[in-house]
């Protein structure tokens, strides 16, 4: 198998590299990507969620990945979502990890209820049309209960995320329908999901798997978050009956 490896909002590859690194050691591929708008010096104004979503794809197909199981955090579930539908039969899976996944027309903004206006006007207000994320809501929501030093390593890293990325939504039938192995790995402690692990787990008909931490478990946990997305998806782990 082939990992690749989707970061959520704000975050870069370098988030998927602790649980990299493990699938790498199991005698797997792996390759971290981080879509465009999101690393430094990138210019992420005009940027849409189908750009993140094509980013995907060229990668997959430029490198001539086979057998690939893509594997997206927290607001990557859409955009593996929507390449998981381009990519035919280089794909041999799907793995969730705290990852929303969305309704037909459900944009990541949607999903965020009351917020979605604040999201909204906050990306409309920047000139470049980003939205970012400040230490407290971060340290609060994202990762509570780890020390501080680490939440700052951490914060300090992330992005503005490209506003298009968050307000665009998919009109694409579920990926329970591709006939691949889905699996979803959810954090016990994860306090940031738009929706319960399970709903979200039930929409593409698995039941979670959960972990031990929160939101950035994939850094914080990465042993046993790679653990469980090597275990499902190379049990077969499909759709429930």
């Amino acid at each position: 198998m082939h990992y690749v490896f989707v970061p959520g909002a704000w975050h870069g590859g370098w988030s998927w590299h602790p649980v990299g690194h493990r699938v790498r050691a199991s005698g797997h591929g792996a390759t971290a990507l981080t879509m465009p708008g999101l690393s430094l010096g990138d210019d992420p104004a005009g940027l849409r969620l189908a750009d993140a979503v094509d980013h995907i794809v060229a990668a997959v197909e430029s490198r001539d990945l086979r057998d690939v199981v893509l594997a997206g955090h927290s607001w990557a579930g859409i955009p593996i979502t929507g390449a998981a539908h381009r990519l035919g039969d280089r794909l041999a899976g799907i793995a969730y990890f705290s990852a929303f996944i969305p309704r037909p027309g459900e944009s990541m903004a949607a999903a965020m209820g009351p917020m979605e206006g604040f999201i909204r006007d906050t990306i409309a207000a920047a000139p470049d049309g980003t939205i970012g994320l400040d230490f407290d809501t971060f340290t609060q929501r994202l990762m509570p209960g780890e020390p501080e030093s680490l939440q700052r390593l951490v914060f300090d890293q992330l992005m503005p995320q490209p506003g298009g990325y968050l307000v665009d939504a998919l009109d694409l039938p579920g990926v329970e329908t591709l006939g691949v192995p889905i699996t979803y790995v959810l954090a016990e402690d994860d306090i940031s999901l738009a929706a319960p692990g399970p709903e979200l787990a039930a929409r593409v008909g698995v039941q979670p798997v959960l972990v031990p931490g929160g939101h950035e478990a994939l850094l914080t946990r990465p042993d046993e978050v790679a653990k469980a997305l090597m275990a499902q998806v190379h049990a077969g782990a499909g759709p429930l009956t």
